[in-house]
């Protein structure tokens, strides 16, 4: 059935208008930052919000890249407001993946262009948040709103990691987008790790400890 108004419709017969979704990308790559999405749809005009679902909007890893590129001048006519934030790969190194997610959804909250008044957010809530939220698991799959975050910050994210193949050549960054591809974790194998790979995550320790070790097998165990 794809995405509705749904969880949108209650906020807004609670008698809040302006509703915020919000989706992240990025969780589980080995190196670029994670960046989150927020779109807030105009609920009360139920058929130009219909216009995204007969436009395809749905889960952003269920669309094509083409398909993802096409929506985002869409979304950005049709909402109240569309904003991105990002969570650095220093403070995913320093605090861990689910902090820098919350402080991506945050900045992405704070750089709307309007106040929201309610929060949707796929799979997990923001604890220090005052206003009404709700957390949908899959939620990318149930609300218009969420879905449309994640297309935008999918596309965000995407662009980015394209940029980052020019400057880190032999990683692939354009195709992988940072994940844990065979090419990439080749590459890693005979490059080494760059700047914007999460060092805390387990595959990058255990390269960091390998290249260690041949530097100076003395340290190594016996």
């Amino acid at each position: 059935m794809g995405p509705t108004l749904l969880y949108e419709l209650a906020f807004w017969e609670a008698g809040h208008r302006l509703i915020v979704g919000l989706d992240e990308v990025g969780r589980g790559c080995l190196a670029g930052p994670v960046v989150a999405g927020a779109v807030v749809l105009p609920v009360g005009e139920r058929v130009l919000c219909g216009v995204l679902r007969a436009a395809g909007l749905r889960d952003s890893k269920q669309l094509s890249a083409t398909r993802r590129e096409s929506l985002v001048p869409l979304i950005e006519e049709l909402a109240l407001g569309v904003a991105i934030g990002v969570g650095t790969v220093a403070e995913i190194n320093a605090e861990g993946i689910v902090p820098a997610c919350r402080r991506a959804m945050q900045r992405a909250i704070q750089a709307l262009p309007c106040p929201v008044e309610a929060l949707l957010l796929d799979a997990f809530p923001l604890p220090s948040e005052e206003r009404p939220q709700r957390a949908i698991v899959r939620g990318d799959d149930a609300s218009l709103s969420i879905a449309a975050a994640s297309v935008v910050a999918k596309v965000y994210r995407d662009r980015l990691m394209v940029a980052y193949d020019q400057d880190f050549p032999g990683y692939d960054f354009a195709s992988n987008k940072g994940y844990a591809a065979p090419a990439h974790r080749a590459a890693l194998q005979t490059l080494g790790a760059t700047s914007i790979h999460r060092m805390n995550w387990a595959p990058l320790r255990a390269l960091t400890a390998y290249q260690l070790l041949l530097e100076d097998p003395a340290d190594g165990p016996t």
